[in-house]
Formats: structure tokens, sequence, C-alpha cells
């Protein structure tokens, strides 16, 4: 019976130990409005899960809604507007 044993070293995946790059940062930071919307709406989604809706939820609910839509809106643009150098398509 032969034993069944790794021919390699490196067989399961090398941990992540490095920083993330400056580009990658930049991302995050790009990105930070939409997070920071999208953490408010599921804070009033959580807050809603162990009762019915009232008037008050919905309203809160909309507006959470429409920040998590505006801030989508204001990344898009800018990726889309620094993408584009000149503004020219």
């Amino acid at each position: 019976m032969k034993p069944i044993a790794a021919l390699q070293a490196a067989v399961t995946a090398v941990p992540f130990d490095r920083e993330p790059s400056a580009a990658e940062l930049d991302a995050i930071d790009r990105e930070m409005p939409v997070i920071r919307a999208e953490v408010e709406l599921l804070d009033v989604q959580i807050m809603t899960l162990d009762r019915p809706l009232s008037e008050l939820d919905e309203r809160r609910l909309r507006r959470a809604r429409r920040r998590v839509l505006a801030a989508r809106v204001a990344v898009i643009n800018q990726t889309a507007g620094a993408s584009v150098p000149g503004g020219a398509a």
C-alpha cells in the first residue's frame, strides 16, 4: 500500500500577506459613499425586521434606497468622467 502524499510543497494557496496597493485603496475610497449608503439601508432593513412597517418605516426605506441609487450614480459618473480624458466619448 502506497501512502498518498503531496509531491509539491505548495499544494494549498499561499496565504495573503501583502497590503492593499495604492490603486486598490483609491478604488475603495471612490466606492465609500456607496458602501455607507448601503450600510444605512441595511440598518433600516434590520430595524424593521421584527415588526410591521409603519408609514415612517416605509419613508426611511425609500430614502435609504434613494441614497444608495444616488451614490451609485455619482460613483458611476465619476469613474466615467475619469476614464475618458477631456470628456470626449
